[in-house]
């Protein structure tokens, strides 16, 4: 049965502090759990994500448990891929691009619509960056790695006008989401949608899953 992202009126016009509060008790969970390259990368921190929308936003929140924590960058579309990170990859309603939506662990997005890895990659001006709202458990000053056992919640406010998502109108999505943290001591590359490539690759459409819109 395809999952379904519940529409959540009382969300509208709360804090993204809030929203990240009432999410576990009212968002669709998903894990994110597919080790795809079990014998390069078998490292897999718990990972899961809630997501809730109302008429005209997406919420997403990403709870994560690893061993190892890093975010140095803290200007949008510096690659955030490379710090303690967790992404939403989701195709436009066009069919032929997608958005690429990727955060480290203290709110640092980096952004694109793009056709492929390296085809018509277009990224988010600053004022689209602006206006997706972030919350981190962490804050959002930045850090070099540190080793130990964390847990940290990662919790965003996308308008559908971002994604391309027409309110009423639009009533599924393609995705997927991932957990990864290229530029540390335990790299690790899990995602919500199996993924069946040689090595690790995100920008995998056709492996994207579908989500219903409540």
């Amino acid at each position: 049965m395809t999952p379904v992202i519940p529409y959540c009126p009382s969300l509208k016009d709360k804090s993204i502090e809030q929203i990240n509060a009432m999410l576990d008790d009212t968002g669709l969970c998903l894990s994110i759990d597919q080790i795809n390259w079990q014998q390069q990368f078998p490292y897999k921190p718990l990972t899961s994500v809630m997501l809730a929308h109302t008429e005209n936003t997406l919420y997403i929140k990403w709870h994560v448990n690893g061993i190892m924590l890093k975010a140095v960058y803290t200007e949008d579309n510096a690659d955030v891929y490379k710090d303690s990170c967790v992404e939403f990859f989701c195709l436009l309603p066009d069919g032929k691009h997608y958005i690429n939506l990727e955060f480290n662990c203290i709110g640092t997005c980096s952004a694109s619509r793009r056709l492929s890895r390296t085809e018509d990659v277009q990224h988010l001006d600053k004022q689209e960056l602006q206006q997706i709202k972030r919350y981190s458990s962490l804050g959002s000053r930045p850090f070099c790695e540190i080793d130990g056992q964390f847990t940290w919640d990662l919790c965003v406010a996308v308008p559908f006008s971002i994604l391309g998502i027409e309110p009423k109108s639009t009533r599924s999505i393609k995705c997927n989401f991932y957990k990864c943290a290229d530029d540390t001591s335990a790299m690790h590359y899990l995602s919500w949608a199996p993924i069946n490539t040689p090595s690790p690759d995100f920008h995998r459409p056709e492996f994207f899953q579908e989500l219903l819109l409540n």
